[in-house]
């Protein structure tokens, strides 16, 4: 077994039995060889590079958590630390697969009839289709679940779906997207896969981002677009089912602040040993060594979370405060120690040579994305006083 991440101080990794952690090392491997030597050039050209797609899915690891695919289930410390590795590495192409897999294939998995379940999820494993997940609308964000506009009307056998949504990850290339609309005879939010090529579907891409650049966000429009019966999730009834699939996609999010958390570290870390001011390594320096450590022990505090809440996950004890609570919380840490990264390289730290540039702009999406810190705090608070404080 090869050595733990440098900022894992306290071995969290070895909690994995064998057989996992060899999942683990086979993932950090390619990452390192296929993903870190490209990741700037992709993020400053805004390109997705889609040539990876066949050795991500070589991995075997797209369907692992879903009955229908192939292969044992993994633990959530596995999954945890899968997304924890790809943040590390690249936290666009962490996006990209936690979109996939965790946001398109749980949406089909929680709310699909056991028939969507065989009819996608098997390709979707085999990553010979990508998904996508078309939530937030261009005027609702935190809302969504009251404000959601787009709208599902019933025409016999078929749906025909109009409104926006914005900043759909995959949404540009995903050959299924799904969809949430309101449906106008009830009111319920429902969702629906929506296959590339459908008529009324139009994705464009967003351009000029500063975070996630390699991520092909998108803007969507439908517009009089027909879905068949047969493509509306069976099991989607109302905005608690999807709900419940924010809430596991949350906590992958935490994760993934762990992993940009730790590579920022690892970054601070080796250029402290090989920059030299004033005769010396800046690492001998007292108030460096004041931000290394800083830095770490956010990291490691926030690792400790998000492995707690893996083993809840698994003792089916998860509930929605507690990924809430991990997700505003390790975000908000990991804001700080790529600063302090940041800081630490000076004026090496504003350029993409030193890769430390890429990971503080991504960690403003990240700690955006999956729900505010606001709006997950509310969640966490309504749980501890048993009052909410939501406004509506």
């Amino acid at each position: 077994m090869s050595e733990l991440l440098t900022g894992d101080f306290y071995a969290f990794e070895s909690l994995l039995p064998d057989d996992e952690r060899a999942v683990l090392l086979r993932v950090r491997e390619f990452l390192r060889e296929k993903v870190v030597p490209i990741a700037n050039e992709c993020w400053m050209r805004a390109e997705f590079p889609l040539d990876l797609v066949k050795g991500y899915a070589e991995l075997g690891i797209a369907g692992l958590s879903y009955p229908e695919c192939p292969g044992p289930r993994p633990s959530g410390l596995l999954s945890g630390f899968l997304a924890l590795e790809m943040a590390h590495a690249d936290p666009s192409m962490a996006t990209f697969f936690g979109v996939h897999t965790g946001l398109a294939m749980g949406s089909i998995a929680a709310c699909g009839s056991a028939e969507q379940r065989r009819r996608w999820l098997p390709e979707m494993s085999r990553m010979e289709k990508i998904g996508a997940f078309a939530l937030t609308e261009p005027t609702g964000g935190s809302d969504v679940a009251g404000g959601l506009r787009t709208s599902a009307r019933r025409e016999g056998g078929t749906w025909v779906l109009d409104g926006s949504k914005r900043w759909i990850g995959n949404g540009t290339f995903a050959d299924l997207v799904v969809v949430w609309a309101r449906d106008a005879e009830d009111g319920k939010v429902k969702g629906f896969v929506v296959e590339q090529g459908t008529p009324g579907f139009t994705a464009t891409k967003i351009e000029n981002k500063m975070a996630l650049r390699t991520v092909q966000n998108a803007d969507i429009t439908l517009s009089g677009c027909r879905v068949p019966e047969g493509n509306r999730l069976q099991e989607a009834r109302s905005f608690r089912d999807t709900a419940r699939i924010l809430r596991r996609t949350r906590s992958g999010v935490a994760w993934q602040a762990v992993g940009v958390m730790l590579a920022a570290y690892e970054i601070a870390l080796r250029y402290s040993k090989e920059r030299e001011q004033f005769g010396r390594p800046i690492a001998k320096f007292q108030l460096v060594q004041d931000l290394l450590v800083r830095m770490l022990g956010n990291a490691t505090a926030c690792l400790g979370m998000v492995v707690r809440l893996a083993q809840l996950q698994d003792e089916g004890v998860f509930h929605d405060e507690h990924s809430a609570l991990a997700k505003a919380y390790c975000t908000t840490q990991m804001r700080q120690v790529v600063g302090w990264a940041r800081e630490l390289l000076a004026g090496n730290g504003i350029i993409l040579d030193y890769d430390i540039a890429r990971f503080v702009a991504d960690a403003e999406a990240i700690y955006s994305y999956e729900g505010t810190r606001e709006i997950n705090t509310l969640i966490v608070g309504r749980a501890v006083t048993g009052m909410g404080a939501f406004v509506t």
